[in-house]
């Protein structure tokens, strides 16, 4: 998946606060939502494509995809997590 080196300087672009790999049981979660067409990302686009994990923000309200083993850190691409999803 991800290098730890990599993962050790990753933090949140908007708050600085560090990440962590979701659980695969949140990553699936998530892709349940996506393929419900339920999901809507910071943006407001639709999340159409399904992830290969994320990257949880420390206070746990926002995940950021990786696809391909690429972590998508950008603000508009976040999914907040919601009680649908439980990222502790």
């Amino acid at each position: 998946m991800i290098d730890q080196a990599l993962l050790d300087i990753l933090a949140c672009p908007e708050t600085k606060e560090e990440v962590r790999l979701a659980p695969d049981s949140v990553v699936e979660a998530v892709n349940g939502l996506i393929k419900a067409g339920t999901l809507v990302n910071r943006g407001g686009e639709k999340v159409t494509e399904a992830i290969d994990g994320g990257l949880v923000r420390a206070d746990g309200k926002y995940l950021y995809p990786i696809r391909e083993e690429i972590p998508i850190m950008l603000i508009d691409e976040a999914i907040p997590l919601s009680d649908e999803v439980d990222a502790s």
